[in-house]
Parts: C-alpha cells; structure tokens; sequence
C-alpha cells in the first residue's frame, strides 16, 4: 500500500526523483456534486452580518516561545521514536497540564500500535458546556513529529528541526486548547491532538481514528493545522486541503466575517488532501476533516529541509492567523445544528 507523504514543488524532483513517481500513483480527486467554481462563488460571496467577537487577544511571546522549543536543536528533529519526539511529547503534555486541558483516554499518551519503536499522540480534551451538544466532539490537531537528523548536512547543520512542518500548526493547536480552557466557550466537546507518526505515512491519525471509531466516538468535524508558519502574498489568509469536499471553507469565512479561507490551484493537483493526518480521520467518519495551511509552494524554500528554523518563521503572521481563527472555530463548537456538511 503506499504511503501518501507530502510532496512539494518541482524543485524537489531534481533531488528526489522517486518523488515524481510517487505522485503518478496518487489516485486523481474525485470532485464533488458542486463545480468548484460555484463552491469557490459561495465561500467568496457569502458573509455573515455580524461576526462573532472575540475579547481574546493571543500572545506573540506565547506562540514564540512554543514555537521555539519545538524547534529547536535540542529536540534534533522530533523523529518518530526517537527521545527527540519523547522531549517534545513532554513538553505539549506539560502544556495540557498548564492550562487544565484534561487527557481523553487514561493518560494524555495515545500510544501507537503500528509503529515498532515507543511513540504516542498527545491527546487532551475539553468537555463542551452544553448538556446536549457535548456529546458530539471537533478534533483540532496537528502532527508534531519531523524527520530527524539528515545525512547529508548544509554548512555543517544536520538536524531537520521542522519548524514550519509542523511545529507551527502544532504552536496554533496549543494556543487554541489554552484559549477554549481560559474561555470555556465550547458547546460541543474538544479533541486536542498532537499526532506523532505523520512523516512516517499518517501512522499516528490512522491509529487514532480507528482506535475512536471502535468506541463509537461522535465526531462532527475535524480541523488539522499544517505548515502555518509564513503568510501567502495573497487576498486570503489561508488555503482548505479538499476545498470542495465540504462546506467547510465557506462556513469558516461566514464565521470570520472575512474571506479567510481560499481556494489554492497547487493544492488539488498536488492532492494535499490526502497527504495529512485529516485524510486518516475522513477515511474512516467521512465527515468534514481537512487541513488549513499557508504554505503555498512559492512563499517557503525549506520544505524537509535543515534550514526550516524558528528564525525564518513569521511570528506576527502566525499569531494573527489563530487569532483570526478564533471566531471560526468557536463557532464550529457552538452553531446549534451540524451546518459543515460534506458537498
């Protein structure tokens, strides 16, 4: 079976040639009921007439300062397996522990069963505020794992420290824990998820979704944070994996008030969709899972490389992107009825 990774850019074929390969295998996107163009139309177009507000301010010395230690040298690249990645696991399970997000299963470590080496997701839980919506449940994640030591260095660096992929959304996803835990704003329960296995083919999603899926687990969306960490030169804030497949898009910008979330060409050819841990989730509820990212093949040189490092990360960008997020995913927890459908 393969193993769907990320595949960015051709600039990537000349170094990586099996690559090209890889993605001849891809099955191609089945669209769905609705043109894209008139799905493009409707997340442009419709707007709500007054956007929640949100008192909460996010902190860029928080984001910074998360961002940092998962980035850095010490945690050498965060490998699956590796006491890099059981450094950074600490570190987010101590984050939960800080701000009074509890663990899901008996402990805040989902430990893998597909993966031969110790590794676990991080799993925390917010219970929702309504007696009855709390039983149906939103999971935002991200994957915290990357790709470890390389073997060929640049100017003597060795170390992948994947500061963008994916210590960026995995910093959106604490910010978004500590603000619902701060706020208790939820209607509907919270799922937190800090995977771990992705660079390894979605090993950590797989495991999860199937494992919540035994237990009957009532999933309404899920909403996954990839590669957030430097902004787009564009007239959206961010792009959705699977633009058509849902509504999701256009609902987030009614929620916003804004026209946050756009439609990015790169995206569908390159299957993105497919290439992260909302695929694992999709594959096995088939309800509304995809990823948001900023990363839009033209505005970031260092994918899987040792040269994504905090210092080329934009913090205010990424700081300004949970904030304007804030409103949409809110709202995802509390509209009285399931209003993200599947298209």
């Amino acid at each position: 079976m393969i193993k769907f990774r990320k595949v960015h850019y051709h600039l990537m074929y000349r170094k990586y040639p099996i690559m090209k390969k890889v993605l001849l295998l891809v099955p191609f996107v089945i669209f769905g009921c609705k043109p894209i163009s008139s799905v493009l139309s409707e997340s442009s177009t419709k707007k709500v007439q007054d956007p929640l507000e949100i008192a909460y301010r996010v902190r860029e010395n928080a984001v910074a300062e998360t961002l940092k230690y998962l980035a850095s040298d010490e945690l050498k690249g965060r490998e699956t397996g590796t006491e890099g990645m059981v450094k950074a696991a600490d570190y987010l399970e101590q984050f939960f522990k800080d701000n009074k997000v509890k663990p899901y299963f008996k402990s805040y470590r989902d430990t893998l069963s597909n993966f031969k080496e110790p590794a676990y997701n991080i799993v925390g839980f917010l219970e929702g505020n309504d007696s009855v919506l709390k039983n149906e449940f939103v999971v935002i994640s991200g994957h915290y794992d990357h790709i470890g030591i390389a073997k060929e260095g640049v100017n003597g660096d060795f170390i992948n420290n994947g500061a963008n992929d994916d210590a960026s959304g995995t910093t959106a996803v604490a910010e978004m824990a500590k603000y619902f835990s701060i706020t208790k704003s939820n209607k509907r329960s919270v799922l937190f998820v800090f995977f771990v296995g992705e660079e390894k083919g979605l090993l950590g999603s797989k495991h999860l979704a199937k494992k919540l899926k035994a237990q009957n687990f009532n999933l309404y969306a899920q909403f996954n944070i990839e590669m957030i960490g430097v902004p787009m030169k564009r007239d959206y804030l961010a792009y959705i994996t699977g633009f058509d497949k849902s509504n999701m898009a256009s609902k987030i910008n009614e929620y916003t008030g804004k026209k946050t979330i756009g439609f990015l060409p790169k995206e569908a050819e390159y299957q993105l969709f497919y290439r992260s841990d909302n695929y694992s989730f999709y594959d096995v509820f088939k309800v509304p899972c995809q990823s948001v990212s900023t990363f839009d093949f033209e505005n970031f040189d260092y994918y899987h490389h040792v040269s994504d490092e905090f210092k080329v990360m934009d913090i205010p960008h990424m700081t300004s992107f949970i904030q304007e997020l804030l409103p949409a995913i809110t709202q995802m927890t509390n509209s009285p009825t399931q209003e993200i459908i599947m298209n």
